[in-house]
C-alpha cells in the first residue's frame, strides 16, 4: 500500500450514497447538536446566574456542561456539513482537532465526573465535614486538575496518534476515531497509541471502580436515613451519575478495546454515537429533569428574559 503520510485529508464513513438520505441525516445531527447546545448552555446560565446554585454540586455540573459543549462542537459541525454538501473529506489538521478536542473533553468530562461522585460522598457520608473539605478553592483546585488532565490527555493522544506512518487515508467511521485510524497504520509507531489507549482505559476503569465504590458507600448512608422523603432525595441525586457514568464507561472501553476484525460499520458508528453523543446530550435532562433546584433556576431565568422584552 501506498505511504500517504504526506497526505492532506482523510475520507471519513458515508452515511449513505442517497443524496435524500444524506439530507436526512443532516437534520437529524442539526436537531440534535441545537438539542445539546441549548439543553447545556441552560445549565451553564442557571447555574452561573442563581446564587442559590453556586454550590459544589451545581459548579462541577456546570463544569460538565461546558465540556459536553465542546464535545458535541468537536465532532458534529464537521459531520453535519459533509453530509449537507455530499462530502467525504476532513483536513490533516481539522482530523488533529477532532482527536485532540475529543480526548481534551472527554478525559476532563471523566474526571468531573469522578470529583461529582467525591462530592456527593462526602455530603451524604459527612455532611458535618462538607463545607470544611469541599470550600471553594478546593473545588476550583479539583476543577482545574480535571482539565488540565484532560488537556495533557488530549495532547498525548494526538501526538501518539499522528506520529503514525498511514498506508490509507479512508477512515472507517463518520469523525476521526482513533481505533479505526490504528486500522491505517503500515509502521510500529501505531503500538505508541494503542499503549496510550490501553493505559487512559486503566485509569477510566479505577475512576469507575472509584465511583461504584463511593456510590455504595452512598446508598449504605441513605438506608440508614429514617425519612422515606430523604432517602428518596439522596437516590434521585446519585441515580443519573451513576446511569451518566456507566453509560460513558462501558461504551467507550467498547469503543477502544474491543478487537476491530469482523466488527460492522453499523455496529462502530452506533458505539460512537453512544459514548461521543448520546452523554452530552442526555446529561442536561438527566440531571435537571428530576431537579427541582435547576427547574427553578430555569423558570427565574425564562421570567427574566419576559421581564428583559
Amino acid at each position: 500500500m501506498p505511504n500517504l503520510t504526506s497526505t492532506w485529508e482523510f475520507l471519513l464513513l458515508e452515511f449513505s450514497d442517497i443524496r435524500e438520505v444524506q439530507i436526512l441525516y443532516f437534520f437529524v445531527f442539526l436537531m440534535v447538536y441545537l438539542t445539546a447546545v441549548t439543553g447545556n448552555l441552560l445549565i451553564i446560565l442557571a447555574v452561573a446566574l442563581d446564587h442559590h446554585l453556586h454550590t459544589p454540586m451545581y459548579f462541577f455540573l456546570m463544569n460538565l456542561a461546558v465540556l459536553d459543549l465542546g464535545t458535541v462542537s468537536a465532532l458534529l459541525p464537521k459531520t453535519m456539513a459533509n453530509a449537507y454538501l455530499n462530502s467525504r473529506s476532513i483536513s490533516y489538521l481539522g482530523c488533529v482537532a477532532q482527536v485532540l478536542f475529543l480526548f481534551f473533553f472527554g478525559g476532563s468530562d471523566f474526571a468531573i465526573l469522578t470529583i461529582m461522585a467525591h462530592d456527593r460522598r462526602i455530603a451524604i457520608c459527612n455532611p458535618l465535614q462538607y463545607k470544611t473539605i469541599m470550600h471553594r478553592g478546593a473545588c476550583i483546585q479539583m476543577a482545574v486538575s480535571a482539565w488540565i488532565a484532560g488537556l495533557i490527555n488530549g495532547v498525548l493522544h494526538s501526538g501518539g496518534t499522528f506520529a503514525i506512518i498511514f498506508c490509507s487515508n479512508i477512515i472507517n467511521q463518520f469523525f476521526c476515531e482513533v481505533p479505526q485510524m490504528l486500522i491505517l497504520a503500515c509502521s510500529d509507531m501505531y503500538l505508541v497509541e494503542v499503549g496510550l489507549t490501553i493505559l487512559t482505559s486503566f485509569f477510566i476503569l479505577g475512576c469507575f471502580i472509584f465511583i461504584i465504590v463511593s456510590y455504595v458507600r452512598i446508598f449504605e448512608a441513605v438506608l440508614k436515613i429514617p425519612s422515606v422523603h430523604g432517602q428518596k432525595k439522596a437516590i434521585s441525586t446519585c441515580l443519573p451519575h451513576v446511569t451518566v457514568v456507566s453509560l460513558l464507561t462501558f461504551t467507550g472501553i467498547f469503543a477502544y478495546l474491543r478487537p476491530q476484525s469482523y466488527i460492522s460499520s453499523d455496529l462502530n458508528v452506533l458505539s460512537a454515537v453512544i459514548y461521543a453523543i448520546v452523554p452530552p446530550l442526555l446529561n442536561p435532562f438527566i440531571y435537571s429533569m428530576r431537579n427541582k433546584e435547576i427547574k427553578t433556576a430555569l423558570l427565574k431565568l425564562f421570567d427574566l428574559g419576559s421581564i428583559l422584552k
